[in-house]
């Protein structure tokens, strides 16, 4: 087990670690999924509810690039965290007693800013606690607990939705903070190496590179691949949402929920077996593999909109999502390796995917609007082609040939 490999001393916090991944909310998948249907419920317009969205959306790109600095630059990356998921806490319930125009876009402005240092931080503490050598598995292991956790979260979150009201879920959410806290308590923050949490090498202490430095051809090329990707993957689970909920009525919050549990599922299996393989294959061959799924799939959803066809196609998504959530993530601390950027890097791409993923719904929305679904899917079909390509011909392995395979 890998607590045991890193030894006895650290047990506890690795433990306190994997159980902040179970609890950690994640704002689109615990809130952002679901908030359409409860904002339709309270007879709010799609352009009210696109508004509202693009607002969260906005704060979140950004925030993301400041946010990977504010991580690189402050040791206290618990307390980041900590403060990331009390703002969520309050917003989620100003949510549930306002679900007025101005609270509501609000909570997404802030949900949107705050969360963009939870998931660098995490990354950052991961990397400072178990080093280079272990953080393939480690972020393997971290996907597949948050995974857990999401599978859980939706699965509960469809049900309240189901049964007691769509205002519960934010009830619940609330709630999810005070385990996540106690969670992170758990973790020593002696036991962090801050100088290798922010992308420095194993042991030395060294200057942060400068940006300009950090924007090496190979970066930017790879960070256009990811974008593309997430073009082409962000708008999917909307056009979703929006098929199920012509159809079937107060059932939708459940139907959503399973299609999240469904890919959730499967990226519990698949995330820890990415970063066990990353080490032996290499990043390249299994993110082509993450990646040359994406457009089979959006094709896929153009043959039948029934449910099980819907909720079978997110197997894939799931192995799609569960490479993707670990492999990117050890390319871009293998880019960034030495220059103390690691946490800003993950800022910058956060910041491109989060205009990719606007651009994404904006677009693929006004083709659905016009053309029809299938025309919506055939597009974005096509952009994940584009991104495989850039992948396969421009993107070079970044796994050092002498790495360990542990």
């Amino acid at each position: 087990m890998e607590l045991l490999r890193n030894g006895p001393k650290k047990s506890r916090s690795l433990l306190g670690l994997d159980f902040v991944n179970f609890f950690l909310i994640d704002p689109q998948t615990g809130i952002g999924s679901f908030l359409p249907i409860y904002l339709a419920a309270n007879q709010w317009n799609e352009q009210l509810v696109g508004i509202a969205l693009s607002a969260g959306s906005l704060s979140g790109i950004l925030s993301q690039a400041p946010s990977g600095a504010i991580v690189d630059a402050l040791r206290c990356k618990r307390a980041l965290v900590a403060l990331g998921m009390i703002v969520l806490a309050f917003c989620s319930l100003l949510m549930a007693f306002f679900p007025s125009f101005w609270p509501i876009v609000a909570s997404q402005v802030l949900i949107g800013g705050i969360s963009t240092l939870i998931g660098p931080a995490i990354c950052a503490i991961s990397l400072g606690m178990v080093g280079r050598k272990n953080f393939d598995l480690r972020q393997g292991r971290n996907q597949m607990f948050n995974s857990a956790g999401k599978v859980a979260t939706a699965v509960v979150i469809g049900l309240l939705g189901y049964y007691i009201s769509d205002r519960s879920i934010f009830f619940f959410v609330f709630f999810l903070a005070i385990p996540t806290l106690i969670s992170l308590s758990f973790i020593n923050p002696t036991e962090i190496d801050y100088q290798l949490a922010r992308g420095g090498d194993d042991g030395h202490d060294q200057k942060k590179h400068s940006i300009r430095q950090l924007f090496r051809p190979q970066f930017v090329i790879f960070l256009t691949a990811i974008v593309l990707f997430n073009f082409a993957n962000a708008a999917i689970l909307p056009l979703l949402g929006q098929l199920i909920s012509k159809d079937h009525g107060n059932t939708s919050m459940l139907f959503m929920s399973m299609l999240v549990v469904t890919t959730q599922l499967v990226i519990t299996q698949i995330a820890p077996w990415s970063g066990k393989k990353a080490s032996i294959w290499g990043r390249k061959p299994l993110l082509l593999i993450g990646f040359a799924v994406l457009p089979i799939r959006a094709l896929l959803y153009t043959l039948n909109h029934s449910i099980e066809s819907l909720i079978s196609l997110q197997l894939l998504d799931g192995l799609s999502a569960g490479i993707f959530s670990v492999v990117s993530v050890l390319m871009i601390a293998d880019l960034t390796k030495g220059t103390g950027r690691f946490n800003f890097a993950l800022g910058v791409t956060g910041t491109s995917v989060g205009i990719g993923s606007a651009l994404s719904q904006v677009i693929a929305g006004t083709i659905v609007k016009n053309d029809g679904y299938s025309a919506g899917f055939i597009f974005l079909a096509i952009v994940g082609i584009a991104a495989f390509l850039i992948l396969f011909f421009f993107v070079s392995e970044t796994k050092h040939p002498n790495r360990g395979t542990t």
